[in-house]
């Protein structure tokens, strides 16, 4: 089965850098309202999140699927917050602070796929898609509370069915690009997948994979 991607890149669809500006629906600020759609890239993503993160390779079709990409691994990042949260409300304080942060985008030191994503051009560009992004990061954390937290108990009933899965999520490109890194880092915690996988909390925040004694990164780091 291959992995999935985006249904919603038109020919008219409207680019930055070599993302798609894909309309939202969202209450937040920013360049892609989206009022009255049905449904949207972050919808896209928590929906095939699941099945996406069994991947190994990823083939990049359109510039819909860097935007879903990019919400992707917001996401692991969102469940890996989360993940400590004890209630809806401490989780939403923490999306709303993840979400508004100062944050890389493409061409900046710290985005973890630079060699996938084109920078943007000039000023105006870099504005657009640094609000875009915002407003991604912004609308995605909301909607994972929604998933994540039982309304009825207030608590994360949901969060271990989706941690099980991210560490699955592969780019080879991003492993080429930080495969040294990864090797030279002591894990600070460690948990067992089965008998042969480990997943690894390395030193500087990010995750990695280590099978039969060797290591992967991966994208979430």
């Amino acid at each position: 089965m291959p992995a999935y991607h985006s249904s919603l890149m038109v020919p008219d669809t409207r680019l930055v850098g070599n993302m798609a500006l894909l309309p939202l629906k969202t209450q937040f600020k920013g360049p892609a309202r989206g009022d009255g759609i049905e449904s949207d890239i972050i919808d896209e993503a928590i929906y095939y999140f699941k099945a996406n993160v069994f991947f190994k390779n990823y083939e990049i079709k359109n510039e819909a699927d860097r935007t879903l990409i990019y919400v992707t691994l917001y996401i692991s990042e969102c469940l890996k917050r989360l993940q400590k949260c004890s209630s809806r409300s401490q989780g939403e304080k923490e999306m709303y602070t993840l979400g508004i942060t100062n944050f890389p985008i493409p061409g900046e030191p710290g985005f973890p796929l630079n060699a996938m994503y084109v920078k943007p051009a000039n000023k105006q560009e870099d504005e657009t898609m640094r609000a875009y992004l915002q407003q991604i990061r912004q609308e995605t954390g909301l909607r994972l509370c929604d998933r994540v937290f039982d309304p009825q108990t207030d608590k994360p009933s949901k969060i271990s069915t989706f941690l099980n899965r991210i560490s699955f999520f592969f780019f080879p490109v991003v492993g080429v690009l930080c495969q040294e890194a990864v090797h030279e880092q002591k894990s600070v915690s460690s948990w067992t997948v089965n008998d042969s996988v480990s997943i690894l909390h390395l030193q500087d925040g990010g995750v990695g994979l280590e099978r039969g004694g060797g290591r992967d990164l991966l994208l979430c780091c």
